[in-house]
């Protein structure tokens, strides 16, 4: 197991030991995932579309790789796709819904009006960049009609209803997130897509709507299975599960012609079966595929230990500050992630950001980490969260290896820290 950034040691140096507490922005790489990036490189470092000895080596462990994503997702090892990271899968998939709109539109879309001729995505109003400003840009540049469906205030996520009913006789993809990267909340992505499957099935002339989730915080923390979804497309983000900075996208049936087609957006090589061309990255390839096969062996475990962890975090806050403290996106109603902490700090007028400036051991963040650090996040506006409390808040994400040590120590750094700002603000 992977030794913790919290128990990263300065003591040489004179300082505190680091608390880390950001792992939805990303983790640690795995002592057996560095062991596996490493054994590539200098045993598989030969061209996988080379047929010589140096060329079979790295495209055996690319396949190898590939069946553990697969067996991860409940997935076909055909299905899986090595890309660079979320931001390009997602990137492929959106744009993949426009081409099958505009293929399939000469067939069986007589009869629309002009604003039906665009295709239309529907996604939540909770999503990430990666997915957000694609869909933007469509809308801004006349490419693609788009539906933002904004999550509701009493359960933080989309409600089915609201989904279905946004669907329009141009409705080419439905795209929505299996779990939110600042709340935590897990949105109800499988009973949306069994909604859709059945109006699938009645849709004829029409084309079916295609079905994406980007599972980037999901993964490693929750058991995700694709058939069990339903989904004809999911996102995979290595480094969210103690992987290195590579990704994959999971299609459904690839290449059958039968369920989910996919357009590449780069054109070169024939790698990865001409949908993502470019010569293989062998070694973060390897392991990414030795963190698939981690969550596979030991989700249930990694799991417990997050949430038991994470539920000891909220009750030490709250005996700390008592009414002083707000958790954001913590609904009776709505599951989370197991690992995601968002919370407020109302004993002082300042910024989330500033706390943790002045935290001395404390590592996390306010948000998503591509995200500004100067104003509310979005996404807790979009929830109805007061701008007031918005600012204020801190996403507390804990790992595998967090310890409730760890968590008695991070909730007096930030004690103290909101101790200094009042003392200074007096």
């Amino acid at each position: 197991m992977n030794k913790n950034k919290s128990h990263m040691d300065s003591e040489l140096n004179g300082k505190a030991k680091s608390l880390y507490l950001d792992n939805n922005a990303t983790t640690p790489l795995e002592p057996d995932v560095i062991n596996a990036i490493t054994s590539a490189l200098s045993k598989a470092w030969g061209n996988p579309s080379s047929s010589h000895s140096e060329g079979v080596e790295a495209k055996t462990v690319i396949q190898e790789s590939r069946q553990n994503v697969a067996e991860m997702l409940g997935a076909k090892s055909s299905d899986v796709i090595f890309t660079s990271g979320g931001t390009e899968g997602n990137n492929m998939i959106l744009h993949t819904g426009v081409k099958y709109f505009h293929s399939e539109r000469g067939l069986s879309h007589g009869g629309l009006t002009d604003k039906e001729h665009l295709p239309h995505f529907i996604t939540s109003n909770l999503e990430h960049d990666a997915v957000k400003l694609v869909l933007e840009h469509f809308a801004e540049e006349g490419i693609a009609g788009v539906t933002f469906v904004p999550a509701s205030p009493k359960t933080g996520h989309v409600m089915v209803d609201d989904v279905i009913a946004a669907i329009r006789p141009s409705t080419c993809m439905i795209s929505v997130m299996l779990a939110n990267n600042e709340t935590g909340i897990i949105q109800p992505v499988k009973e949306i897509f069994e909604r859709v499957r059945q109006i699938n099935a009645s849709r004829k002339p029409m084309p079916k709507i295609l079905l994406h989730t980007d599972a980037a915080q999901a993964i490693g923390k929750i058991s995700v299975n694709v058939q069990d979804l339903g989904t004809d497309y999911l996102t995979v983000v290595g480094h969210k599960f103690y992987g290195p900075r590579i990704g994959v996208i999971y299609v459904r049936d690839l290449g059958s012609g039968k369920e989910a087609p996919l357009h590449p957006m780069f054109y070169g090589g024939g790698q990865e079966r001409h949908y993502r061309p470019g010569t293989e990255n062998t070694a973060m390839i390897a392991g990414l595929g030795r963190a698939a096969k981690l969550v596979t062996e030991n989700i249930d475990k990694y799991t417990r230990h997050m949430e038991k962890v994470r539920d000891y975090l909220e009750e030490k806050l709250k005996m700390e500050f008592g009414e002083d403290v707000c958790f954001n996106g913590k609904f009776d109603k709505s599951q989370r992630i197991p690992n995601t902490c968002n919370v407020s700090f109302l004993t002082v007028d300042c910024s989330g950001f500033l706390v943790l400036s002045m935290c001395k051991q404390v590592q996390a963040s306010i948000g998503a980490a591509c995200h500004s650090q100067s104003r509310p996040s979005p996404i807790l506006l979009a929830l109805g969260i007061e701008e007031t409390v918005a600012k204020r808040a801190i996403r507390l994400s804990v790992g595998r290896e967090t310890t409730q040590e760890d968590i008695d120590c991070a909730v007096n750094d930030l004690k103290q820290a909101l101790d200094g700002i009042k003392n200074d603000k007096s």
